[in-house]
């Protein structure tokens, strides 16, 4: 479906690094009703791609509502949502997709870590709705970095369990408990990879299909040990250093040049080009392997090589 162009309509502080958007139609036409557990890809005033999950109801046409964290590592995406997308900024949309869906189930745990409450808020006020038993474990650093937090203890009270860390180790949740003996319930879990790997760590024991995860980092596109490179623009004769702290894509959109790109996490495709030179540091999950000498997905994947020459 082609991308929807959409208006700051409203935005909010939840905390000192999160902020709320809510984006209407800007030709006041309905938006798409979705499911919950959807998320939008948004594209940020920087024009990096990024994934957000749809805290709204999936009912409401008139408007989305998605929650921003501001990270520090931020490589333009995040940082120009709070820095550039005021009320009033025109932004352009996918339509919602859904690759956390609420499944059928009696009883429902649902575990959220930091800005992976949205869809966990969302899921709770579907269920609700629905009359359906459920609780909640939220776990944040502190009070003041709990998005949603007022709201939630209003709406689930004893329902919802909230525990901060501090960011002491020694303070994290032990999720033990809940999942020494497996049960008939299903579990949906949202957060920082640590989170979601101790997670699945304590539930290695549970029949398949109980445990669902949302991710929306599947590769990491900047690793510790990337070092520099150099691309060729074999259409322009252009040549593009990439920094170590940049992709393909960000180096090549940072030099003026405009770049096709959707889900820039290495799963939907959309930026795959034609390699004629050099050998590439493949970190995507769309490639065929008999692909893999002559293309590559710009948007994670690197060079093995000094150099790569490109088809643009």
């Amino acid at each position: 479906m082609d991308a929807i162009e959409v208006t700051v309509a409203d935005r909010r502080d939840l905390t000192d690094q999160i902020a709320e958007f809510t984006l209407a139609p800007a030709d006041g036409a309905e938006l798409p009703p979705f499911e919950v557990g959807s998320h939008i890809t948004v594209r940020t005033p920087s024009g990096a791609m990024r994934r957000y999950s749809l805290v709204s109801d999936g009912q409401d046409t008139d408007s989305y509502r998605i929650a921003v964290k501001r990270e520090a590592e931020s490589r333009g995406g995040s940082a120009s949502m709070h820095d550039d997308a005021q009320v009033g900024t025109a932004l352009q949309i996918e339509p919602p997709e859904n690759t956390f869906p609420l499944s059928e189930a009696n009883e429902y745990l649902l575990i959220a870590g930091g800005i992976g409450v949205t869809p966990i808020y969302a899921m709770a006020q579907e269920l609700e709705k629905q009359g359906k038993r459920f609780n909640i474990i939220y776990c944040t650093r502190s009070k003041e970095d709990t998005a949603y937090l007022d709201e939630m203890v209003e709406a689930f009270g004893d329902r919802l369990l909230i525990h901060h860390d501090d960011g002491d180790p020694d303070k994290l949740y032990d999720f033990w408990d809940h999942f020494a003996e497996p049960t008939t319930t299903h579990v949906f879990c949202c957060g920082p990879k640590p989170l979601m790997e101790e997670i699945e760590a304590v539930s290695g024991h549970w029949p398949e299909g109980r445990i669902h995860f949302e991710d929306f980092k599947p590769v990491e596109v900047v690793r510790d040990d990337d070092t520099a490179f150099e691309v060729e623009l074999r259409k322009s004769g252009e040549t593009v250093t990439v920094p170590d702290d940049r992709s393909i894509l960000e180096a090549l959109r940072d030099a003026g040049h405009a770049t096709v790109s959707s889900c820039e996490s290495g799963t939907c495709g959309t930026c795959k080009t034609v390699l004629l030179e050099g050998e590439a540091d493949h970190r995507d999950m769309v490639l065929m392997d008999e692909e893999k000498s002559d293309r590559i997905m710009i948007c994670v994947s690197r060079a093995k090589s000094e150099k790569l020459v490109l088809d643009l």
